[in-house]
């Protein structure tokens, strides 16, 4: 029997130390400092940079986006999850009834916005100057002709229409055009469904659809029936023979179903989000909400104002759900600033009634923050179909401030022009943090304020009331002397009926 070789596991080691290191090869050991012949560095030893959670979710909304370019064949089964739809190629048309030309143009540019945030391709444009749509095409029907020459000639799989669309111009236009033909309404609710995220903005989204589908129900169930009777049916006899429900009845039934649970659910989280509110009433807590036209800067704005870390994406309805932030004064008093979702020239009547209960945070915030895009071809145009809705859902009497944001990318000759028409406004850049100082000031100057004066002696042991009344009254003096703190100010009601037990 041979004598075991001494073990050790150091020199072990060190006989394979080299193992791993290129050896002329051409194959380089990544993971071996020794041998980097390039430079390279993988990163993943360095610390992730601190992502917000808007710009989380624009990383999420982005690692799925349609591309356009791409074949839908798949040339190498390893390419499977790698896979990407191509982009919907789009013809754009709409009907100029009224306006100057500048008009057109602005609305058929939004349009094309519209669709590119959608996740397509436009590849043409065309209107037609009508004294009102054609009852049965939309256009003329020589121009459904043009139009369907423009659809051939370039390709395109999509037809986009800058109005919300008769069930029978639907119909004629495809059976004509033999393409898909959207409207505008279907457009803007598409946008929707991609970008909700919340329970209840995907449960608004949902019952909007629904009821805009409900009336545009087609197919070959129309005309065939899915129960019948007599003897068909197996001889039910008396009182079962005839046509029974068909298809289209069916499906509408089943959606108008789907329509009152989605209502009852909606109901249930406005009773939750009316409970938050009341709190905040309770507490004496004032609102402030940011509304505005969509892709206004209503939640850069947010995010400069409060540090909120929101979505921020240059696109149309970028963000849908609100989002609510506490801050406060520079005095020190608490208040609350909210985004909400943005508005945009005929918003379809099914997302203002579907979106109703989270609008109400508008119609029920003390001051309303109008955001308008100040690089915009015509912002007063913004403004007048804001404020359509603020009419619309009854916050056309809360005070208003016009915030028209980013001045750093628009006409001084337009930023003069809107706030010589509105008195009332302050120019920002939420980019650049240019006259965000002003705006904080202006809203400060705006909020409610406490109607009780008050003078009282706080002993010390009544922190607490102090600590209240920094937060929810107006301190005009405060002095300390050997019996307590003599404060003099305003306050709420119920606050100042606490501090009467404290006479001076």
């Amino acid at each position: 029997m041979t004598n075991a070789r001494d073990f050790s596991l150091d020199s072990e080691l060190a006989n394979t130390a080299g193992w791993d290191l290129d050896d002329g090869d051409g194959i380089e050991n990544l993971d071996d400092p020794a041998d980097d012949s390039d430079g390279w560095e993988s990163g993943y030893a360095d610390d992730d940079p601190e992502l917000t959670g808007g710009e989380q979710d624009l990383a999420e909304r982005y690692a799925l986006r349609r591309v356009a370019g791409l074949s839908t064949e798949l040339e190498d089964i390893t390419e499977v999850e790698y896979r990407q739809l191509r982009l919907e190629r789009v013809v754009l048309v709409g009907v100029w009834t009224d306006g100057s030309v500048e008009d057109a143009e602005n609305s058929m540019a939004e349009l094309a916005a519209l669709a590119e945030t959608a996740g397509s391709e436009v590849l043409d444009a065309v209107y037609q100057r009508r004294d009102k749509p054609d009852p049965a095409t939309y256009v003329g029907r020589g121009k459904v002709e043009g139009l369907g020459e423009i659809v051939r000639a370039s390709g395109a799989d999509t037809v986009i229409c800058d109005g919300e669309l008769a069930p029978s111009q639907l119909r004629n236009l495809e059976d004509r055009l033999k393409v898909k033909v959207v409207d505008r309404t279907a457009l803007i609710l598409d946008i929707f469904a991609q970008h909700a995220k919340s329970k209840e903005g995907q449960a608004q989204v949902e019952l909007a659809q629904l009821n805009y589908m409900k009336q545009r129900l087609r197919g070959w169930g129309g005309n065939l029936s899915r129960q019948v009777g007599g003897r068909a049916a197996g001889g039910v006899g008396i009182g079962g023979r005839g046509p029974g429900e068909t298809k289209i009845e069916t499906d509408r039934r089943r959606i108008n179903t789907k329509i009152a649970r989605l209502r009852r659910e909606l109901a249930h989280m406005k009773g939750t989000r009316d409970t938050k509110r009341q709190e905040r009433r309770r507490r004496h807590i004032p609102s402030v909400a940011i509304a505005g036209y969509t892709n206004a800067g209503k939640s850069s704005l947010l995010n400069r104002l409060t540090g909120a870390g929101v979505l921020v994406e240059d696109a149309l309805f970028a963000t849908l759900d609100p989002t609510t932030r506490r801050t406060t004064t520079g005095d020190g008093r608490v208040y609350t600033m909210s985004d909400t979702v943005g508005f945009v020239r005929h918003l379809p009547h099914q997302l203002v009634e579907a979106f109703r209960s989270t609008l109400e945070e508008v119609a029920d915030s003390d001051l309303i923050l109008h955001v308008v895009d100040g690089s915009h071809p015509d912002p007063e145009g913004q403004i007048a179909a804001v404020r359509e809705v603020f009419a619309e859902i009854g916050a056309d009497k809360v005070p208003e401030i016009i915030v028209i944001n980013k001045a750093d990318a628009a006409d001084p000759l337009v930023l003069a022009r809107v706030r010589q028409r509105e008195p009332h406004a302050v120019v920002v850049s939420a980019k650049t943090g240019e006259g965000i100082a002003e705006a904080l000031a202006v809203v400060e100057d705006d909020l409610p304020r406490p109607g009780v004066e008050f003078e009282a002696l706080v002993p010390y042991a009544r922190g607490d009331l102090l600590d209240r009344l920094h937060q929810h009254g107006e301190i005009e003096s405060l002095e300390h002397t050997g019996d307590g703190t003599v404060v003099r100010g305003r306050a709420h009601a119920d606050l100042a009926g606490e501090l009467a037990a404290y006479p001076v």
